[in-house]
């Protein structure tokens, strides 16, 4: 596994800033959502991350993702990865949940009950599983009595979707998909997932500090 897996969401949408579930439909940032992947990334560029230049950067293919990497300078060095595109929400798509509890389904959990006609939650899983597997084959795994990777081990940046990082951090940390419902996730929020004494961990979740003073 990499040092570090440096986590981003993607910045504000339309969809997203009204509560609407985004999955494959390609609408692209709000420009307040440009104006959050410019903050995130002017973080990035100072210290203690310093650009992160000897990271691998990885994104979702969607542009609100894309553009969020390539708004927060790493575009260039960004490599699109499908297992990293949001969940597929079939018929909710486009729908937010206090409309689809109200005419469709009472009490709807997405975590719990899932979506008519898009993927699974264990579909989701499946793919950042996956993902995990083969960032895995180019890094090292930490020594069991340390709380750091070795010097040669290099971070992982990734660009994507709320729901798609709530269950890649869930499978992180060797947990079910299902967890990700407790690790709730903002708009171009940052987190961070490491070790702690060999084990998965996380360092930073869902820092929004970069985003002080933004109206929104």
């Amino acid at each position: 596994m990499p040092a570090r897996l440096i986590l981003v969401r993607h910045g504000e949408t339309a969809w997203s800033a009204s509560g609407q579930h985004t999955g494959r439909t390609d609408i692209p940032l709000t420009e307040e959502g440009r104006e959050m992947a410019r903050r995130v990334g002017a973080r990035l560029a100072r210290a203690p991350w310093n650009g992160l230049t000897e990271a691998r950067v990885y994104t979702s293919p969607l542009s609100r993702a894309r553009e969020t990497a390539e708004l927060a300078g790493f575009g260039a060095r960004a490599v699109d990865r499908p297992e990293l595109m949001e969940w597929d929400y079939g018929q909710y798509e486009g729908r937010a949940g206090a409309e689809i509890r109200e005419h469709d389904h009472p009490g709807w959990l997405i975590w719990r009950d899932g979506v008519p006609g898009g993927e699974k939650i264990s579909d989701v899983a499946a793919r950042a599983d996956a993902f995990l597997a083969d960032i895995e084959q180019d890094h090292g795994t930490p020594h069991p009595e340390t709380t750091t990777m070795h010097a040669a081990d290099s971070d992982v940046v990734v660009f994507a979707h709320g729901h798609l990082l709530r269950i890649l951090a869930s499978r992180w940390l060797g947990q079910a998909p299902e967890f990700g419902q407790r690790l709730k996730l903002g708009t171009a929020a940052l987190s961070v997932l490491s070790w702690e004494y060999g084990l998965p961990a996380i360092e930073i979740w869902n820092d929004h500090s970069h985003l002080d003073g933004l109206v929104g």
